[in-house]
């Protein structure tokens, strides 16, 4: 039984890990003084944009492709449990 809770506690810290990630990658790539209306002006944020665009979508893979290992998922409550936080810290300093 705990066994079961621990596996879907490192699931879920690790759902939000990459959660906080993506949201944050996408803050950053977002165009810091432009609309996207304007983004073919300036080929920096263009850029910025289409790599941010490209590694959300790979992180959004990874949420789904999870190990179906149990102790891989258990390992994810430690990690879990360091990192989420710490993350949701760099996001709101990034906000």
């Amino acid at each position: 039984m705990a066994g079961t809770h621990m596996r879907f506690l490192g699931l879920v810290l690790r759902t939000l890990f990459l959660l906080v990630v993506v949201v944050t990658t996408a803050r950053v790539a977002m165009p810091q003084n432009e609309s996207f209306a304007t983004l073919y002006d300036t080929p920096a944020d263009l850029f910025r944009i289409l790599i941010g665009a490209a590694v959300c979508f790979f992180i959004c893979i990874q949420i789904f492709r999870y190990s179906r290992d149990p102790a891989e998922m258990r390992r994810w409550v430690p990690i879990g449990l360091t990192v989420v936080p710490l993350a949701l810290i760099c996001a709101r300093v990034i906000w």
